[in-house]
């Protein structure tokens, strides 16, 4: 929400300031910064129309940077603005953004809009204890199903669109040499890498290195054939690399991996990526990794975890698909009342990557 302030100058003259409020969360230690009114109505009918119009509205565009850039958000911001449902199916839509523009998916965001809706009273809790928040998202409609104890939020489980993969076994020429990856749709289309097979460990001490792999590899085959949607050009183009790597079996004996997704032009995902974890269970189940009723536990760089299954077997888009149920927790960080100084002249805020 937008108010508009007077405050008085040393020589008299109105100062207008802008306000923005924002709940903030994180879901894996990434951030996601909740917007739920806007000064500026967002038009289209449905939730893709709608974010195409805010890809193409300088005054939108000039919001996302505020809340998004330097030096009130990062490089590294995730964030996202409420709109209306694509109809009365869903409880709401939203416009998911990063320091880039706007993203046709996000899982973690969709884990934290999950307790958003439960803890601000969007939703009411399911005497059951298990209530479904279901969100239209520019990829299709999504469910944050929300498991609590009594009032208290303690799960979310993210059940994604459809996710299937493209292309298998794609040579890409980077600047350590040809690499191979798989290239799947989770909501977004990621390319896939084993970290081992450029030497890297998916460890802070590699970050530097398994971001500037992972930002050849999208723009490499940003605009390839593979990376083309098979019924929608708008979610077209690689959205990030998945580089992973393969730990022994968790206890229990479930899969277990480890990934940093680079997504937008070099973000490190601090999660261990939702919609990319969709990808990967696609990938896993394709390739015979993951065989029926097997679990996915991922971790990310940070060492924070989702676990992850195939709900069951469709086909989407004329490919074998997976319907991918991501489980995590997201947790709240703050309520912000951001504010524009009409004098301020680096608005709308920079990053220096």
């Amino acid at each position: 929400m937008r108010l508009q302030l007077y405050l008085r100058a040393p020589e008299g003259w109105p100062i207008v300031v802008e306000q923005y409020s924002t709940v903030d969360y994180h879901t894996g230690g990434e951030p996601f910064r909740i917007v739920s009114s806007l000064p500026v109505s967002i038009e289209g009918v449905g939730v893709p129309a709608k974010r195409v119009y805010a890809m193409q509205s300088p005054g939108i565009e000039r919001i996302r940077q505020i809340l998004c850039f330097e030096p009130r958000g990062h490089a590294d911001m995730y964030g996202g603005f409420i709109v209306e449902p694509n109809d009365a199916g869903a409880h709401f839509g939203v416009l998911f953004w990063h320091k880039d523009g706007f993203s046709t998916a996000c899982g973690h965001g969709t884990i934290a809009l999950g307790v958003w809706a439960i803890e601000s009273g969007l939703v009411a809790i399911d005497p059951s204890e298990i209530t479904d928040v279901v969100i239209d998202v520019p990829s299709g409609r999504v469910t944050a199903r929300v498991h609590t104890d009594g009032e208290i939020v303690v799960a979310v489980d993210f059940i994604n669109v459809a996710s299937y993969l493209l292309a298998e076994g794609v040579p890409v020429s980077t600047s350590l040499g040809e690499v191979v990856v798989d290239v799947t749709f989770g909501g977004a289309i990621y390319a896939q890498l084993d970290a081992a097979s450029v030497g890297l460990t998916v460890t802070p001490e590699d970050a530097a290195a398994v971001i500037a792999i992972g930002r050849e590899i999208k723009w490499a085959l940003n605009e390839s054939e593979c990376a083309v949607h098979p019924s929608d050009e708008r979610l077209s183009g690689i959205y990030g690399t998945i580089v992973y790597e393969t730990l022994p079996p968790h206890p229990g004996g479930a899969v277990h991996q480890r990934n940093a997704t680079i997504f937008a032009d070099g973000e490190l995902d601090r999660s261990p990526c939702g919609s990319g974890t969709c990808a990967r269970l696609a990938t896993l189940t394709a390739n015979g990794t993951l065989v029926n009723g097997a679990t996915l536990v991922h971790d990310s760089i940070v060492g924070s975890q989702f676990t992850a299954r195939v709900l069951e077997r469709v086909e989407a888009d004329g490919h074998d698909a997976v319907m991918p149920q991501v489980t995590g927790m997201a947790f709240k960080t703050g309520e912000h009342v951001f504010t524009v100084d009409a004098r301020d002249t680096l608005t709308p805020g920079f990053v220096l990557r």
